[in-house]
């Protein structure tokens, strides 16, 4: 699923200006123009925008695209030391649930947590999911 670049954590007005003079408005937009090094190199000369910065944004995209992970879960799911698919599909279920606890103990980032079984789940689902950033 495609969601508007402003739904990227940590992406302000000025970087979704920059992002959509460079023709990019949605996360499939972004993960497209910001899929290889070479690909990100480009893109940091044009928006003028840290190549680290758009593999960053990219990653959240990424994270967005899996079945069942929200905004929200995205941004807990990094708070919890996640921070690409391919380390999400790795994870540990029972780890992560606990890690994911102790993140939103912290920063009050979603109001219901994911269950271990509900974590496993979406470990899962990003075990399926094309790999669509090089590095």
């Amino acid at each position: 699923m495609s969601y508007p670049i402003s739904k990227i954590e940590g992406l302000g007005p000025q970087a979704i200006a920059k992002l959509k003079e460079a023709g990019i408005r949605t996360t499939d937009g972004l993960l497209r123009r910001a899929a290889t090094a070479k690909a990100r190199k480009i893109l940091s000369d044009v928006t003028k925008i840290s190549e680290q910065q758009i593999l960053d944004w990219a990653n959240f995209a990424a994270m967005m695209g899996v079945k069942g992970i929200s905004t929200g879960k995205a941004g807990l799911i990094r708070a919890s030391g996640v921070n690409t698919v391919r380390e999400l599909a790795m994870r540990n279920p029972g780890r992560l649930a606990k890690a994911m606890r102790e993140a939103n103990d912290r920063k009050k980032l979603v109001r219901v947590l994911p269950t271990e079984k509900s974590v496993a789940r979406l470990i899962e689902n990003a075990s399926k999911v094309p790999h669509k950033i090089s590095y």
